[in-house]
């Protein structure tokens, strides 16, 4: 086992955790919830700095969206396909689409930007995205988690941090290769 990379991990994975979820997510915490099954970092700290990173952001681009409306970043996003499709669902499922936003391939930085330019109270946004970030963080965690016992049952304890890693890097370009697919498929 290198100790070095060991001690890397365990000083700097949760702030990669935090980061990755402040830019995307899914497959960082994924990935974050099996090093917790290997003792690299531990599972209720993962689940807390992915809280907080979804959080964070999606309350960073709903502001964006509320006060920068007619920037130009703010019309970029306007411009896609998909700000309509969630305007859209903004007006008929509030409440649902706000607590089901991390779970919708695609809308991940549109729908709290067109959150921000909707009609929604930034109370009612806070308050609903805690909800949702707590959720979204807690699912993604477990099943992280959930493929570490999944792996041990199949190949036995990984040891050494190099073997830990390489199987992290495998359910992540699984994880990858599937988003990717189902994007194709959805075109």
């Amino acid at each position: 086992m290198n100790p070095a990379l060991h001690q890397f991990i365990v000083d700097y994975g949760l702030w990669a955790v935090l980061a990755g979820t402040f830019l995307e997510g899914e497959s960082v915490v994924v990935l974050a919830g099996f090093l917790a099954h290997q003792r690299l970092l531990h599972l209720p700290e993962v689940m807390l700095c992915a809280f907080a990173g979804s959080f964070a952001a999606d309350q960073l681009l709903f502001y964006l969206g509320r006060r920068y409306r007619d920037h130009r970043y703010v019309s970029r996003i306007r411009e896609q396909p998909a700000f309509e499709k969630a305007l859209a669902l903004i007006d008929r499922y509030p409440h649902g689409f706000i607590l089901t936003l991390r779970f919708l391939y695609g809308l991940r930085t549109v729908g709290p930007v067109a959150l921000g330019v909707s009609r929604v109270s930034p109370l009612r946004f806070l308050a609903l995205n805690a909800i949702a970030a707590a959720i979204w963080a807690l699912c993604f965690s477990a099943l992280g988690y959930a493929f570490g016992q999944t792996i041990e049952s199949m190949l036995g304890r990984l040891h050494g941090v190099e073997t830990k890693l390489a199987v992290a890097a495998a359910i992540g370009a699984a994880i990858a290769l599937a988003y990717h697919l189902y994007a194709r498929r959805r075109k």
